[in-house]
């Protein structure tokens, strides 16, 4: 008897008691973070998934028609999704907008010339999340947009946050020690776009690249040869490629400057679950540890 009254109360309860709150995420990395603040009370759809581009983005109607059914839409900021703002407009977006960045101070394209980062143009990096330092900030903008939107939810997302937090913070500090073992005038990547200023301004690293902030932008064939001289002046010794970048100017650049290919770096996204970068932990921690094998 106990247990059919329980029955029976339980299936008075509204729907929405039931169900995870709904949210769209811009991009897998931001995506990954939320799930990991979020937990079992969240359910993310990420609009540009694993190994996919986010700065050429086109959003499909049934992208608008997911926007317009989520509770939350979180996003980087600092410019990365051109498309945001038509999305949220087609979709009558009138949910909590999480924007991850936000707070953030964010580096701008002169400070990467300034360091030789190759960066053309002006504009502010939006690649923040390269940094695990200002992730914090990520993090503390996602607990806050969660509870923003689902009340009931906020000592699980804080407890999550805070969980998250020291684990970004551990991977920091073995990153900071291992490349400061390096000696400062060997710490030199070269990789398909400028995506890891962040990463070079946090640990020292001189970050040179053929495009600017977004894959969305051709390199001159002047600035080609100047990479070209350049690389074998300041004897870098490999480049990278991104996951979703195309490969044939780094192989051009490697077979004019003599250098060495090394692996994938991932920047804009995670791999696929399979990959060696199937969350913002493992991305962080694959990066560095590829970067280092190019020092020695």
């Amino acid at each position: 008897m106990k247990k059919t009254l329980l029955g029976v109360a339980l299936l008075s309860l509204p729907l929405w008691a039931w169900a995870k709150l709904p949210v769209v995420a811009s991009f897998s990395i931001v995506a990954d973070m939320t799930r990991e603040i979020g937990g079992d009370r969240v359910e993310v759809v990420s609009l540009v998934g694993p190994d996919q581009d986010a700065h050429v983005f086109q959003p499909s109607p049934a992208d608008v028609k997911r926007l317009a059914g989520a509770k939350v839409f979180v996003v980087n900021g600092l410019g990365f999704e051109g498309w945001m703002g038509r999305l949220t407009r087609s979709a009558a977006f009138k949910g909590t907008l999480i924007e991850t960045s936000k707070g953030v101070k964010p580096l701008r394209a002169e400070e990467h010339e300034e360091e030789g980062h190759g960066h053309e143009g002006g504009g502010v990096d939006p690649h923040a999340w390269q940094d695990p330092v200002r992730v914090q900030t990520y993090i503390k903008n996602i607990a806050e947009g969660l509870t923003k939107a689902d009340p009931e939810g906020k000592a699980v997302y804080q407890q999550r946050a805070a969980e998250y937090g020291r684990k970004v913070n551990e991977l920091d500090q073995w990153a900071a020690k291992a490349f400061a073992a390096v000696p400062a005038g060997q710490r030199k990547v070269l990789t398909s776009h400028d995506a890891f200023g962040y990463l070079g301004k946090r640990y020292g690293i001189q970050l040179l690249a053929p495009q600017g902030v977004s894959t969305d932008t051709e390199a001159s064939a002047k600035a080609v040869a100047a990479l070209v001289r350049q690389i074998k002046k300041e004897k870098v010794k490999a480049i990278f490629f991104e996951n979703m970048t195309d490969k044939r100017l780094l192989e051009q650049l490697a077979r004019e400057a003599k250098v060495t290919v090394g692996a994938e770096l991932y920047a804009d996204a995670l791999s696929s679950p399979k990959g060696p970068a199937s969350s913002y932990l493992t991305l962080f921690r694959y990066n560095v540890e590829t970067i280092l094998k190019s020092f020695r």
